[in-house]
């Protein structure tokens, strides 16, 4: 498995549940960092059990479109995979790249998208995809919207709707039940930038009994001053807590200390939520969840949480209101969302999932699946 992704150490708990499975002999090619806005996001060797880490440079690091594996090739020499999973975007150079050396290997591959959009690329990019829809053995989608474009778009080969990490339910667990005071404790988790939907969650949050609700948004970014001013001019800055970024490991702790968690996004023309993963992990600590209806998330939610339109503050202050002064049914939902993430979004369901796929792509049984070195 050839991803950049896995430099997020909790990610790669994946792999170990992937190499726990029948006959397979996994390698992750993973680079010593990724280039993000911010700064580079170093390598994390955090669940490493069971399979080889390799790590290898990426070429043009940063740079989304554009980057590569100028190693890749004498990977696929030295390890010689039955299959090369590559992580990446059918659009892509690095998956244009890789596809285009394990055809030249005799390998069989197959690619991964979250692209929820219909969007039409300019060349080369164009070029890429095609080329890439040709090659690929199989794809898999990281929500059914995705699935869709690969239709719309000419994808004709086997495809799978799976998305691309779970979460660790050792870790996403909930934790005792903290003494109440009769306050409801609203969260966000995830990025204070606009398509996130802050300003609806803080409209709606303008509209309940004052001395009933605390809002605690976990995270940081650009819009951060904006929302902070929008507080301040709803007159509820006193019961908002802008709290920041927070560690990964100290996030379930977060979740645990709300009654509810929000994820109000709002779609643009050229983003659409594409799966909502702070959902889950909510889920799985026991926290309701509410979503908007942008994207991926009513999927995600499915029967165990509430759903509101997208951009109706009214709706969702509805759905908050519900939660305040009905404590069985958080309760209810709690135990319904901890269920759902067990039974569909943990590392080990997802690493099933995509162990059918190789699989299917090697024509055997799930239990017989030989040697896939998955590069």
């Amino acid at each position: 498995m050839v991803s950049k992704a896995l430099v997020v150490g909790a990610y790669q708990r994946k792999l170990e549940e992937l190499a726990r499975l029948p006959s397979v002999r996994l390698t992750a090619v993973v680079p010593p960092f990724w280039r993000e806005g911010s700064g580079p996001v170093p390598l994390e060797r955090a669940h490493t059990q069971g399979y080889t880490l390799v790590q290898s440079p990426a070429a043009l690091n940063g740079r989304f479109h554009l980057h590569y594996y100028p190693e890749l090739p004498r990977l696929l020499a030295e390890h010689r995979p039955d299959l090369l999973h590559m992580d990446e975007e059918p659009y892509n150079f690095a998956t244009w790249h890789a596809l285009r050396e394990a055809e030249r290997a005799g390998v069989r591959a197959i690619f991964f998208s979250w692209q929820n959009l219909p969007r039409a690329y300019p060349m080369p990019f164009r070029f890429f995809e095609r080329a890439n829809y040709r090659r690929a053995a199989y794809a898999i989608a990281g929500n059914q919207d995705a699935a869709d474009v690969l239709r719309a778009k000419g994808y004709r080969g086997p495809l799978a709707v799976i998305p691309q990490f779970g979460i660790d339910p050792e870790l996403f667990c909930p934790g005792s039940e903290p003494a109440r005071d009769g306050i409801l404790r609203i969260g966000y988790s995830g990025r204070l930038v606009p398509e996130k939907g802050i300003d609806v969650l803080l409209r709606a949050c303008a509209l309940l009994p004052a001395g009933r609700w605390r809002l605690e948004l976990v995270g940081d970014g650009a819009a951060r001053p904006q929302f902070e001013a929008q507080a301040q001019a709803l007159g509820i800055s006193d019961r908002v807590a802008f709290a920041g970024r927070v560690p990964s490991t100290r996030t379930p702790e977060a979740y645990r200390g709300f009654d509810v968690l929000v994820l109000p996004s709002v779609s643009r023309p050229n983003w659409v939520e594409q799966f909502g993963r702070v959902l889950v992990e909510a889920m799985a600590c026991g926290t309701p969840v509410i979503g908007s209806d942008s994207g991926e998330i009513p999927r995600v939610i499915g029967d165990a949480g509430l759903v509101f339109p997208e951009g109706d503050a009214g709706a969702l202050a509805a759905a908050l209101t519900l939660l305040m002064d009905d404590p069985a049914r958080r309760r209810a939902l709690a135990a319904r969302g901890r269920e759902r993430a067990l039974q569909h979004f943990t590392q080990s369901c997802i690493a099933a999932e995509t162990y059918r796929v190789y699989a299917a792509v090697l024509g055997q049984q799930p239990a017989a699946v030989a040697r896939a070195a998955v590069l």
